[in-house]
């Protein structure tokens, strides 16, 4: 008997690309003079999380959809994304991150939902492919959105509001 996945495949699609509309929108209101405002100088800057959401989804997708998960294939990709992502300026960054709405639907609309239900082992713990999908990609977007924002208010878009974080407008 197939256990039921608890996002459609389509519902997973659409809350992925819902993130990035959001994402889109946030990067909407960050201006040059911010780019480089980090809260502590070891975190990083809003380039920097900019640059890191650029490859952070494409990287971890694909290595889930992968056969069987390659430590050192999906270093090998990280390190050579981030090498890519490092000399990404504000436009560049905003583009791979827009792009990545379309590879959702295309590697997840190609992907059947039997192999999203799939058990994979990644980073050392199995669980299914779209739970993978969800904690590492998902996730990964909420965390960093959140992260934005705060980095927005705190260099100066005080207007911002729950509004822009968790539907990607300015107002209703």
């Amino acid at each position: 008997m197939q256990r039921p996945m608890i996002l459609a495949q389509e519902e997973l699609i659409s809350s992925l690309r819902a993130e990035v509309r959001i994402l889109l929108h946030l990067i909407s209101k960050v201006e040059p003079a911010q780019l480089d405002y980090r809260p502590t100088p070891k975190q990083r800057s809003t380039i920097e999380i900019l640059q890191y959401l650029a490859i952070m989804a494409p990287i971890h997708l694909r290595a889930i959809l992968a056969d069987t998960f390659d430590m050192d294939r999906w270093r090998a990709a990280w390190t050579e994304g981030q090498a890519a992502a490092a000399t990404m300026d504000l436009a560049q960054a905003t583009g791979a991150i827009a792009a990545q709405a379309d590879l959702f639907t295309t590697l997840l609309g190609a992907c059947p939902e039997e192999r999203l239900r799939e058990q994979f082992e990644m980073f050392g713990s199995k669980s299914s492919r779209a739970a993978k999908i969800v904690s590492l990609v998902l996730c990964h977007y909420s965390a960093y959105r959140m992260q934005l924002f705060l980095y927005l208010k705190s260099s100066g878009r005080e207007e911002l509001n729950t509004m822009n974080l968790w539907v990607g407008r300015d107002t209703w």
